[in-house]
Formats: structure tokens, sequence, C-alpha cells
């Protein structure tokens, strides 16, 4: 079957929406940031509901099994491992996203594939990862249904990134992923249904100036559930 049709707007361009009344703004616990904290979260999760479950359909592509992984690089101030997919890949291609793909028949299970995938994409061994635990179910407007793995990642590590899928590797700072100001909601409509996403747009420092890269759609709704976790 055909692949779907990448959204034919910038969201870039897309008007940020007002805060909701009820939307949250609650701060994280620094201490949530730290590998103690973080374990002890995934040892014995509160009570919490993921905000985001479910995208828009759009197109016809067969729903598939996919995992990703949030790669937590434990920094003195931790950051999140993220890629650049590569303009020519048939879906999501250019977009910021979280290392990972399809669940092949011979992984064991979903955080088999992230890591697989995760080392496929960039070149960082399983043996710095240490993984902590997963987020619940995510189902892309692709249809595809994704599993997050959370993970804890020693610095030092060397990265040998895929050209063929991945442009660019590079890290932003866990609590400036998890600061609900930086959180911003849109909408528009396309393909025949009113379509909402978060962003989460972060200026990097470069050598010679700053760099935005642009955070939204799904890497985005994934991070915000993560969000949500972290402050219950």
């Amino acid at each position: 079957m055909s692949a779907s049709p990448p959204p034919l707007f910038d969201p870039r361009q897309v008007p940020v929406l007002p805060p909701r009344s009820d939307e949250l703004r609650a701060r994280v616990d620094p201490r949530r940031f730290t590998p103690a904290g973080l374990r002890d979260l995934f040892a014995a999760p509160p009570a919490w509901a993921p905000e985001l479950s479910e995208e828009r359909r759009f197109g016809e592509r067969m729903p598939a099994q996919a995992a990703v992984l949030l790669p937590l690089v434990m920094h003195a101030r931790p950051t999140l491992l993220l890629t650049q997919r590569t303009a020519h890949l048939s879906t999501h291609s250019g977009q910021i996203a979280l290392p990972g793909g399809k669940v092949d028949a011979t992984d064991a299970d979903a955080t088999a594939a992230a890591l697989r995938e995760t080392f496929e994409e960039t070149g960082l061994a399983p043996d710095r990862i240490e993984v902590l635990g997963s987020l619940p179910l995510y189902v892309t407007g692709t249809a595809f249904l994704v599993t997050p793995v959370v993970a804890l990642v020693q610095p030092g590590f060397v990265l040998q990134p895929n050209p063929h899928e991945v442009d660019d590797v590079f890290e932003v700072p866990l609590d400036f992923l998890m600061d609900p100001s930086n959180h911003r909601r849109h909408a528009i409509e396309w393909a025949g249904a009113m379509r909402e996403w978060y962003s989460m747009p972060y200026t990097e420092p470069q050598p010679h100036g700053e760099r935005e890269r642009f955070i939204w759609g799904a890497t985005a709704g994934m991070l915000r559930n993560f969000y949500r976790l972290l402050i219950a």
C-alpha cells in the first residue's frame, strides 16, 4: 500500500492557540530529572493518564507496530537525544524524531525494537543504555502504533549516524522540553478534519549563531505525555 502523504502545510506557520483554562502548567520537581528520581518513578509509577494517545488518521497505510527510544543523557544537566530525519524517507521525512522505527518479526518486544533501531540509526550502543520502562501506546496519523521506551544513557558515547535515515543527531536539555511554558498548541483544518498538535521549538546555540529545532507532531505529543508522567 502506498505511503501516507506528508503534510501539505508548514507547521511553523500555523498560529499558536491560546492556553486552555484547564491546561496543565505545573512545574516538574527537579528531583525527577536525576537518575535516582527517574529510576524511582518507573519502579513505582504514580496513577496518571496520557494527555494524547491517538492522532486523526490520514492516508491508507496499514497499521504497523513501532517503537521509539527516549534516550535521556545523564549529563549534569540531562538532555534528550533526538534525530533529524532525512528528506527522502516515505513517512515523517525531514522531521525531528525520537530514534526508532518498526517492530520486526525478529524483535523480542518493543524495547528490543527501540534499542535495535536506535543503534541502526545513530550508532548508540545498547551497553550504554539503561531501560527504565515504557509510556502508553501512541498512535500516529500515519497509522504507526508506537511504544515509547524511556532509558538513561551514560555520556561519553560516540555516534555513527546512518546517512540514509538520519541527517543529524543532537541533544536538547530535558528541563527545557519538560517546561510547560515551552509547550505550544496548534490547530489547522487539513485532509477533511481539524487537527491539533503540540510544538516545542528549541533554539540551539551553534558555533556561528543559532539554529531552530522545531519539535512538533508525534514527537512533541509523546514528550507531552512524558511531562504528564513527571508531574503525576
